[in-house]
């Protein structure tokens, strides 16, 4: 039940985005912006490179720390905050099903791709019968990291599940027979040693350096609801300050820095998957 009620939910709320779309942008003497900061290098992006684009129009900002996604959906669904650049669409559907939120994305964004790494094992080829496997233990990310290990050929899963909802009681075919440990992400990058794979999102990557101390050996295949998104909620779709965040994101200027500042010499050093509709 819970999952066809998120699956109403998600179709309620691109109905009501479709609906907000047609309309005109709606006018507000609103210029302070307060967003959401959790660990991540997304609300980085969006300090050093959106937020200078809307400050030449007038806009002013507030931070609110939070101390995990989960907190900062709490935070803009509550209206502590306006604004979150730190979750897929994934992810805020299913804030949205446990939390009745009504939480929407707007836009996409530039995304960090999950991916596996190791500390133990220099290649995937060195995989075996019974190893470990550290995946994050919260739903949309789980599902992610399990599509990983598919995609490398590790498992199989039901595929009469939708694979933004898979959980590990969904692999049909485990031939390696390989203990996957749900865990909380931000605990793997610390574990890494006592595992022989562990598979990670992005921002955790980022966070805790793992790219700089062992290769990425697969990485995903971003599917669409797994692009990062900047999120309102409903009612703030349309408003003329959330409609400038968007330009904002799709700006010229905005593609001026990502082609210098993510290029393999810049400052994110190719950290960065593009999404089509922002080159």
């Amino acid at each position: 039940m819970k999952k066809i009620f998120a699956i109403l939910l998600a179709l309620s709320l691109l109905l009501a985005a479709t609906a907000f779309a047609e309309n005109e942008v709606i006018k507000t003497d609103k210029t302070l912006i307060k967003y959401s900061k959790s660990q991540g290098p997304y609300t980085e992006l969006f300090e050093l490179a959106i937020i200078p684009i809307l400050e030449a129009q007038g806009y002013t900002f507030e931070v609110v720390e939070s101390s995990e996604l989960l907190v900062a959906d709490q935070f803009l669904q509550n209206g502590e905050v306006d604004v979150n650049v730190e979750q897929h669409t994934a992810y805020a559907n299913n804030f949205n099903a446990n939390n009745g939120g009504d939480l929407t994305p707007i836009s996409v964004i530039p995304t960090v791709p999950a991916a596996i790494y190791s500390a133990n094992h220099a290649t995937l080829d060195e995989v075996a019968d019974g190893f470990t496997v550290a995946i994050p233990n919260d739903a949309s990310n789980t599902a992610r990291c399990l599509a990983i290990l598919q995609k490398i050929g590790w498992i199989k899963l039901d595929d009469k599940v939708e694979i933004s909802q898979v959980t590990v009681d969904d692999v049909v075919e485990n031939p390696y027979n390989l203990e996957l440990i749900e865990q909380k992400s931000l605990t793997i990058p610390a574990a890494i040693q006592d595992y022989d794979y562990v598979v990670i999102t992005g921002s955790i990557v980022y966070n805790a350096k793992v790219n700089e101390s062992y290769p990425a050996l697969a990485q995903e295949d971003i599917l669409d609801h797994l692009i990062l998104q900047v999120v309102v909620k409903a009612e703030n779709v349309n408003t003329d300050w959330a409609q400038a965040i968007v330009a904002a994101y799709h700006s010229d200027e905005f593609k001026a820095y990502l082609e210098k500042e993510n290029a393999p010499d810049g400052f994110w050093k190719g950290l960065w998957w593009i999404p089509d509709d922002l080159k």
